[in-house]
């Protein structure tokens, strides 16, 4: 299969590969499974940054290997891209966690006030309702009303 692309798309094409990169190693680092799966695939779009206009896009590493220039990888649109996600994913974790800690509590408590009686199993509508009551607060409040007790003593 043969692609042609004009320097613009080509810019994006590197655009969509570094996001994708930055979302691969940016916690695990670049030694990873899932790393080394694309490593090979986005040195080969690098090296052909230059014939396809791009070169101030791609930067030599001191061990030949190429990386996305300053001017890629702190572009400020991408950087939103990248602020964005994050704040997503901390939101959804946060809710997500919190939902399942709340619904494990009540069932726990379910079982202690009621010896002998197995809890319903768990609900997706009952976690839906739990990820709801936070989704709200956290849309209204933000983090303002959130207290972290630590060993109960706050």
């Amino acid at each position: 299969m043969k692609a042609s692309f004009t320097a613009k798309e080509f810019r994006q094409l590197l655009e969509l590969v570094h996001l994708g990169m930055w979302t691969v190693t940016g916690y695990q680092g670049e030694d990873t499974p899932a790393a080394r799966r694309y490593f090979d695939f986005d040195q080969r779009l690098l090296e052909m940054a230059t014939a396809m206009g791009c070169a101030d896009l791609v930067e030599k590493n001191p061990d030949g290997s190429l990386q996305p220039s300053a001017k890629l990888s702190e572009d400020e649109r991408l950087r939103e891209i990248q602020n964005e996600f994050q704040n997503d994913v901390f939101w959804h974790e946060l809710v997500t966690r919190l939902a399942d800690r709340d619904l494990a509590g009540e069932q726990a408590k379910r079982v202690i006030e009621t010896p002998g009686v197995e809890p319903p199993p768990s609900s997706d509508e009952q976690l839906k309702k739990i990820e709801d009551r936070y989704w709200a607060e956290f849309e209204k409040n933000d983090l303002a009303n959130i207290l972290l007790l630590r060993g109960g003593k706050g």
